[in-house]
């Protein structure tokens, strides 16, 4: 098989530049190890920053978005039950848009199969070969054969626990990662939210956030032990904490709870994010804690510099863009990281706190909820801005 690119993992990353090579005329084959249905049906965060909802709809995936997405032009942070709201419309007239990733998948899969591209489910085996050289190559099992994908370059979109940084050679990669002393425990409810937008809860027994997936179903969120044991909560002790956590400023129904897990909280970034011809892109080489929903935006940000740096290599002959996608990615990497390190550390209980930590915080809290260009500081990062 020989293509242009061949891109690793049919994610968000992975399926956002392949449809973004298609307009820009240069081939791709994607490879993934899971099947369709399991990719189309993994629940995952969908917090879709603005610039990141309108390149969606530039490259023409962006209609159902469009039509089923809940569209936020603000936040609202709770300091112990009182609820204060930042008005991104008034404060810099963007907004978010909320949209399963899932969903997000979905469209982008039918829209590279309406283009007549290459995707490949449920291969298995599969190693990189050759990646400093101008022919690189992948190796896989699919369908009982063994098959091998000649290319120019490779996308390396297949997530943390994917073969692609694994297989750049031991003594290149700088890793720095953090693991924080507590995880979320997450329900998806049959039962409308308790505002039209996110709820961020911080209370002496920590974190909630209160989203939702639509009116009608809620994603709802606790700060517990980062090895909490699911089996230790049942429904009743979950909505009683979500109730407390949330105060009485607003009313929270109960639903049917359909889905109940604990994620982890971590950060992690690796140095450089290339290597040869192959290059990293999302989750394979950066994670962020959930607090500032940077992921799919991140990811989506590394494929439009990533197309870019390529459409300059096939249509100008210039090399500088790959050159330098790394140090182009990581600078706003490491933003992202900030960002969600201090919004993690801003609205969670921390075990070690002292007495005088949980003052600073609380001072911190007010002056972010009372100060105009706090908000606004806060509004710009939560939003986003485009890759440049």
């Amino acid at each position: 098989m020989r293509t242009q690119v061949g891109i690793i993992g049919a994610g968000p990353a992975g399926l956002a530049l392949a449809r973004i090579l298609h307009l820009q005329g240069i081939s791709s084959i994607i490879i993934e190890s899971r099947s369709r249905d399991y990719i189309e049906n993994r629940i995952r965060a969908g917090l879709i920053e603005d610039w990141a909802a309108d390149m969606l709809t530039d490259i023409g995936v962006g209609e159902r978005m469009k039509r089923e997405g809940l569209v936020h032009w603000g936040t609202n942070i709770g300091i112990n039950g009182e609820i204060h709201h930042i008005d991104f419309k008034a404060l810099l007239n963007k907004r978010i848009t909320i949209y399963g990733q899932q969903e997000v998948v979905k469209d982008l899969v039918e829209r590279r199969l309406a283009d007549g591209g290459e995707l490949l489910f449920e291969v298995g085996g599969v190693s990189v070969h050759d990646l400093k050289s101008d022919r690189p190559s992948i190796r896989f099992a699919h369908d009982g054969q063994d098959k091998v994908i000649e290319c120019d370059f490779i996308a390396g979109c297949d997530g943390y626990h994917g073969i692609s940084r694994p297989s750049i050679p031991d003594g290149i990669l700088s890793v720095y990662e953090r693991d924080y002393p507590f995880g979320w425990l997450g329900i998806l409810s049959e039962s409308p939210p308790p505002d039209d937008e996110l709820i961020y809860s911080y209370t002496d027994e920590g974190l909630a956030l209160y989203t939702m997936r639509s009116p009608t179903l809620a994603r709802l969120y606790l700060q517990c032990d980062h090895d909490e044991d699911v089996a230790a909560w049942p429904d009743a002790r979950i909505w009683e904490h979500l109730h407390k956590r949330l105060g009485g400023a607003r009313k929270l129904q109960e639903g049917k709870v359909l889905q109940k897990g604990v994620t982890a909280m971590r950060s992690f970034v690796v140095e450089p994010m290339q290597y040869g011809r192959l290059f990293l892109a999302g989750d394979s080489a950066h994670i962020v804690p959930p607090t500032g929903a940077k992921g799919m935006n991140l990811a989506f940000a590394d494929v439009v510099m990533l197309s870019r740096a390529l459409e300059a290599f096939y249509s100008k002959q210039r090399t500088d863009g790959l050159e330098n996608y790394s140090k182009s990615c990581l600078k706003r990497v490491w933003n992202a990281q900030r960002f969600s390190w201090w919004m993690t550390r801003l609205l969670h209980r921390f075990p070690d706190e002292s007495a005088f930590d949980r003052r600073r915080q609380l001072s911190d809290l007010t002056y972010i909820t009372s100060s105009e260009a706090a908000m606004k500081s806060l509004a710009e990062q939560y939003v986003g801005s485009p890759p440049n």
